[in-house]
């Protein structure tokens, strides 16, 4: 192997920061969580045929290397070929492992309670998982994947708003940047409310708890009354000096949400061109992204 794990031991945090996206504390809380998902993988594995641990070692002995290679492939997000080489091994097994490791990462922070939420049916529903919330703050979030071939399938992907083909999720955020909810990963053709509307969330926001949106929801107030958005001027009706300080008062509470997108987007995973090729990994990518940072958020 030509990466040493023992090598790390005395480095920075930047260090740790860069590789692997968490601080070298926050890695070693994460482990114990992974050790307990890998070992269930281990245990209920179908066709097993030997018991857990039996065999060759491989490139990957234990569990530090193992959830170390899952979190430096998220936040450097390399070829196989690289990964392949700093790991000495080839492309293949590294291909094979990235896509083994990443299920059971996901597992160990759900463990954690790290994951946002997929979906919400109902108030009662948003009460029980998040009681203390008062604000949310919503935003969609865009990311550019490689331009098909297909002109149907590009059109279908094809976003006007970053003038490219893009994946696009909506976020909803608390006032400490958590991710609180992520949606399906969808088109990036679709708008921002639409994605919004198919999966109803609107409609689970207790009318006391405060939508923090852009222009881009309009409409949303409808449905949620309590939702804060700033003002569209028109040619006919522009806007007050009242009017434009309440906008600058909305937008300056409501950058939460980018930050919540910017902390997302950490790992390189979530936020370079998209080449995988299995379908819907690039949603993985998304929910273990926005569950690292929350991890990243409680333990930092």
């Amino acid at each position: 192997m030509i990466l040493h794990i023992n090598h790390l031991r005395h480095a920075s945090n930047r260090t740790w920061n860069a590789l692997i996206g968490l601080s070298q504390h926050e890695f070693y809380v994460l482990l114990p969580l992974f050790s307990v998902a890998w070992q269930t993988f281990l245990v209920t594995k179908p066709n097993r045929k030997r018991r857990p641990g039996a065999g060759i070692k491989g490139i990957l002995p234990g569990d530090v290397e193992k959830l170390f290679f899952a979190l430096m492939y998220l936040k450097t997000y390399p070829t196989f070929d690289v990964m392949g080489f700093m790991w000495g091994t080839d492309r293949t097994r590294a291909h094979k492992w990235s896509h083994k490791l990443l299920p059971i990462l996901k597992n160990s922070l759900h463990i954690s309670g790290s994951l946002p939420k997929r979906k919400i049916s109902s108030v009662q529903e948003f009460l029980e998982a998040f009681p203390e919330v008062k604000d949310v703050f919503i935003d969609g979030t865009e990311r550019p994947i490689q331009k098909p071939k297909n002109q149907k399938r590009r059109k279908k992907l094809y976003s006007g708003k970053k003038k490219g083909t893009m994946r696009k999720n909506i976020v909803m955020a608390n006032h400490k940047r958590k991710i609180l909810f992520l949606s399906k990963t969808r088109s990036g053709r679709r708008h921002d409310k639409r994605l919004f509307d198919k999966d109803h969330i609107a409609r689970t926001i207790p009318n006391d708890v405060t939508a923090w949106v852009d222009t881009g929801f309009k409409g949303m107030e409808t449905i949620h009354p309590n939702t804060q958005m700033p003002k569209k001027a028109t040619k006919k009706n522009p806007l007050t000096d009242v009017e434009k300080n309440s906008n600058r008062l909305i937008s300056g509470l409501r950058i939460i949400a980018e930050h919540a997108n910017a902390g997302l987007k950490r790992l390189k995973a979530a936020a370079d061109i998209y080449r995988n090729r299995k379908p819907n990994f690039d949603d993985l990518f998304m929910v273990l992204s926005a569950g690292i940072w929350n991890f990243h958020l409680v333990q930092g």
